[in-house]
């Protein structure tokens, strides 16, 4: 009678040791900084094919700011944005697509990994490719409403979680990995998406918007309140940052214009 027993036993532990480990694996898959389709190598997100492309709706939005929506802590004046239906890349402009423009011939980055995100871009330059697309770069209420929506929305994605898994942050020095030199590829954090589906408004490379100033955290934030709707920065338009991209806007609907 002992040997059925201890052969239940055995079992048990053998089920609930896979159990465990799914568990695991599961938790694993879920708590990694990369989205489906991106395999982490060091601080980077890999991407096992070509990142997606396009272009986004957003609709007439009227939206009420202030430092008691964001908790801008008083480095926000109470105002009222109100746009027009617009256009706006759902990533940051990428290496590949920024180096097969003559605008960007002979820049450091092109000899860079193609997916990840052009950086160290100057306004002037940013403005010149935008325009090449057929576009321009977003107003800054325009960023605003495609980053923080109706509500509005501390982060891109909601009002709470700046964790790795959302945002191409903290890679330089933590708390979301070390040592890295340059942005993230584009499209490898699905989860902070907006609800729209525009990807990368928090961290990767911070963006020029019009009137020339940045906004969006970046790589190097360290801090997840750099991540936060409200965040702008002045940055001198002729400067090559490397926290510094940008994505381009286009006037009216997708079946009007279409870049």
């Amino acid at each position: 009678m002992k040997r059925p027993a201890t052969k239940i036993v055995v079992a048990a532990i053998v089920i609930g040791a896979a159990i465990i480990g799914v568990t695991a694996a599961r938790r694993a898959n879920h708590e990694s900084p990369c989205g489906e389709g991106f395999e982490r190598r060091g601080p980077r997100c890999m991407p096992r094919g070509d990142p997606p492309l396009g272009v986004v709706d957003v609709p007439p939005t009227t939206v009420t700011i202030g430092p008691s929506d964001w908790e801008a802590e008083g480095r926000l004046a109470p105002r009222t944005l109100k746009t027009v239906a617009f256009r706006v890349d759902r990533f940051e402009v990428h290496v590949a697509r920024a180096c097969a423009s003559a605008v960007f011939t002979g820049a450091a980055f092109c000899k860079d990994d193609p997916f990840r995100a052009a950086y160290a871009v100057t306004l002037a330059k940013a403005r010149a490719f935008c325009k090449e697309q057929k576009g321009r770069l977003p107003t800054e209420d325009e960023w605003i409403v495609a980053a923080a929506g109706d509500k509005p929305r501390r982060y891109p994605w909601g009002d709470t979680g700046a964790v790795c898994r959302r945002a191409a942050w903290g890679l330089k020095n933590g708390p979301c990995a070390q040592g890295a030199t340059g942005p993230d590829t584009i499209g490898a954090h699905h989860d902070g998406a907006t609800p729209l589906g525009i990807e990368d408004l928090a961290g990767n490379v911070a963006e020029w918007v019009e009137p020339g100033v940045v906004r969006g955290g970046a790589w190097d934030s360290m801090l997840a309140t750099e991540m936060r709707t409200w965040l702008r920065r002045e940055a001198p338009p002729d400067i090559e940052d490397p926290t510094i991209g940008f994505r381009c806007a286009y006037d009216g609907a997708t079946h009007d214009a279409p870049p």
